[in-house]
């Protein structure tokens, strides 16, 4: 005999639906009835009210993904699997979470896909983790905050961070996640309406917003291991498990045990060699310095009605302006997620024969990975530096000094591991009491820690 429909009505009085037994036994009786099943459970509210919360299993779409990570990664929820099939979500599979960062560590070549199915993994954990610890989480929640750190980084563009104010003008990734997220909430007939007051923070219970962006979130804990494994940096390795199963919640806010503090010390210096090593790493930062000045000088040309290969979508973004306010358009949404790495590389490789000799040259020099020279110094650029660069390059290449600055660029590197202003690490203390990272911890440079390290650059030929 098979059933394929199970209906529980089970009196919460007698039952915490809150609990891991919970979900290992519907698992499991999944795996004995093997079809399509749906569970009905009328159960408490988060407010211990009344019973008017209706949850709906469907386990027919369980899947797993093995990760090189954590291994084999279970998707519960028929919701997340599809979000998970959505076209703007497998999209991130083609965008690399380094962007070019594989030209100075061959191995990163890992994508946001990859990425956000490992924070969904760690969200789990964590959740799992905290009712283990009596916090009171429904599944309306559970789900909610699985769907918030999934899709955190839907809005990420063609190289990540690296041209993430060039393709839309001044325009955060976190606002076309926010945008995508209602997009694809209308069409889900408000299914992520939760997930989204999660991600924005306007859910009452604040430590779920914690979990998604916050000092000490999934996010941070996943690409921090992530991008360590793939660069090979083991500066970066972090014991996750340790920092996670000292999660607790005190007053709807997220804290850490006392006995996780060399942990999270652990966590912070982690981060900050990361930073340095990887994500500001000197030729990482000239190889994305010249990707901006080649979709910069690009736009310059098309603006000067100067014909150049693209594919449609990324015409559409180099022929126009856009910013926060276009978001609302259909039409510049539809662009959006149909652009990814392969539409900047194949425009590139092409390019780098245009007729226009700055733009040649640059799109020559990326993709025969023969960068620009970057200096990086304690004190900042002078005008004199930059003046003095622009007239070498121009000599050297033969083209005027205007032209010049798409060769010679100036910026400030800023590592900032820890602040203690705002939403900072609170330690509960064996006593009950709350204190500030920095009052407990025994590194002895916490304070440096807490101030962004500043450098500053300039790029040139060799």
């Amino acid at each position: 005999m098979r059933l394929q429909v199970i209906n529980f009505i089970v009196s919460p009085k007698y039952f915490d639906f809150t609990h891991n037994w919970f979900s290992y036994f519907i698992i499991l009786l999944g795996n004995l009835c093997r079809n399509a099943w749906t569970i009905v459970v009328p159960c408490k509210a988060s407010n211990n009210s009344t019973l008017k919360t209706i949850i709906y299993y469907t386990l027919n779409k369980k899947k797993i993904i093995n990760d090189p990570i954590y291994g084999f990664i279970t998707i519960h929820h028929d919701i997340v699997f599809d979000c998970i099939q959505l076209p703007e979500f497998q999209r991130l599979r083609r965008i690399k979470q380094l962007g070019l960062t594989h030209l100075v560590y061959p191995g990163a070549l890992h994508t946001r896909f990859q990425h956000v199915i490992g924070a969904m993994h760690l969200m789990d954990m964590a959740l799992k983790t905290l009712r283990g610890k009596g916090i009171e989480i429904s599944v309306e929640e559970e789900i909610g905050a699985l769907l918030a750190i999934l899709l955190h980084d839907i809005g990420h563009g063609p190289f990540s961070h690296s041209l993430e104010h060039s393709i839309l003008t001044d325009v955060h990734h976190e606002h076309i996640s926010s945008a995508l997220m209602q997009q694809i909430n209308a069409k889900m007939e408000g299914k992520l309406d939760l997930a989204i007051e999660i991600f924005e923070d306007r859910y009452p219970r604040k430590f779920f917003h914690q979990l998604v962006s916050s000092q000490l979130d999934m996010d941070r804990l996943d690409y921090l291991r992530r991008d360590s494994f793939y660069t090979g940096v083991s500066e970066g390795t972090v014991g996750i498990e340790r920092i996670i199963q000292m999660l607790n919640v005190r007053d709807n806010h997220l804290i850490v045990d006392q006995k996780g503090i060399y942990s999270v010390e652990k966590f912070l210096m982690a981060r900050r060699f990361m930073y340095w090593q990887v994500y500001l790493h000197k030729t990482s930062i000239a190889a994305d310095t010249m990707l901006l000045s080649i979709l910069r000088r690009a736009k310059y040309l098309i603006n000067k009605d100067v014909k150049l290969f693209a594919s449609p979508f990324l015409s559409f973004f180099l022929e126009n302006n856009f910013r926060k306010e276009d978001l609302q358009r259909a039409d510049v949404m539809e662009n959006f997620c149909n652009l990814d790495d392969n539409e900047i590389i194949s425009a590139i490789k092409v390019w780098q024969y245009a007729e226009d000799k700055t733009l040649s040259e640059l799109c020559k020099m990326i993709i025969n990975r023969n960068l620009l020279k970057i200096n990086v110094v304690d004190q900042a650029i002078t005008a004199e530096d930059v003046a003095n660069q622009k007239k070498y390059v121009a000599t050297k290449l033969g083209i005027s000094e205007e032209e010049a600055d798409y060769f010679v660029a100036i910026g400030k590197l800023s590592n900032n591991t820890y602040s203690a202003d705002g939403d900072s690490l609170k330690i509960g203390m064996k006593d009950g009491g709350l204190k500030e990272l920095s009052e407990t911890s025994e590194i002895y440079n916490l304070s440096q820690v807490n101030k962004p390290h500043i450098k500053y650059f300039i790029t040139s030929l060799k």
